[in-house]
């Protein structure tokens, strides 16, 4: 089985927030919930200053503190190194969000129909898209994945659950990229098996120095950042000093 894992080139990166946008789009995220977020690091005093930037998925952890203290198996690892939700057992109790030292879930404080950003029964807006479908009932994010078969796609399913980046589950089991790497316009992120020595993900360890976020915790993220400028200064490293801005 694959173990799958991310690398981030921060070389490459220049803060333009495509995966962030690819991110809401293609899970369907609620109003004002982001999966992906994209840090800005200012660095040096003028006139010798420059400015680098470095997205934030999941890290899907292989030890993973946010599954661990879930009450109800709702948070939970899959064999292939995807941390899930399963969004119909969850009951919002937000334990995982505690536990998370990388800030990266998100709680669904009202029910989609409420939370989205139209109203898509609007006949202004019916007529423009002629009864399309909206897109938080998208029925890939429907569906059941892995072998357990749970619901664990997408976002804004429910009123009080915890959501957070699933490397796209339904476009991995399909043999698809995370959105967010597809829609990288200058190829900053990187999806595949870490395992599998020829694979872009194992390449790009192999011939760059890497590091991973808050790697004293030991909570073995799947992300990974190359880079030869930016790895690993404390700013980088101490992502709780920037937690406020997400």
């Amino acid at each position: 089985m694959a173990r799958y894992g991310m690398v981030i080139d921060l070389d490459r990166c220049t803060g333009c927030r495509a995966c962030v946008e690819a991110c809401k789009v293609e899970n369907n995220t609620p109003r004002g919930s982001f999966w992906m977020h994209v840090f800005r690091f200012e660095e040096g005093e003028f006139p010798n200053t420059r400015v680098w930037f470095m997205p934030r998925p999941c890290m899907h952890c292989d030890n993973p503190p946010c599954a661990k203290v879930c009450p109800v198996g709702a948070r939970y690892k899959r064999d292939d190194g995807l941390v899930a939700t399963d969004w119909k057992r969850c009951i919002g109790c937000r334990y995982c969000e505690v536990a998370c030292p990388y800030g990266v879930n998100c709680f669904n404080w009202k029910s989609p129909e409420k939370n989205y950003y139209l109203d898509w029964q609007d006949p202004e807006l019916t007529a423009r898209t002629n009864g399309a479908i909206p897109p938080y009932k998208n029925p890939d994010l429907e569906g059941r994945y892995g072998p357990e078969q749970r619901h664990v796609a997408g976002g804004g399913h429910l009123k009080g659950v915890m959501e957070k980046c699933t490397f796209c589950v339904h476009r991995v089991e399909k043999g698809l990229s995370p959105a967010c790497v597809a829609n990288c316009p200058l190829f900053a992120l990187h999806f595949g098996d870490l395992d599998d020595p020829d694979s872009n993900v194992s390449r790009l360890l192999r011939e760059k120095r890497s590091f991973r976020l808050l790697e004293e915790l030991d909570t073995q993220p799947r992300v990974h950042y190359v880079g030869s400028g930016h790895a690993p200064g404390a700013e980088a490293r101490q992502i709780e000093h920037v937690k406020g801005r997400i």
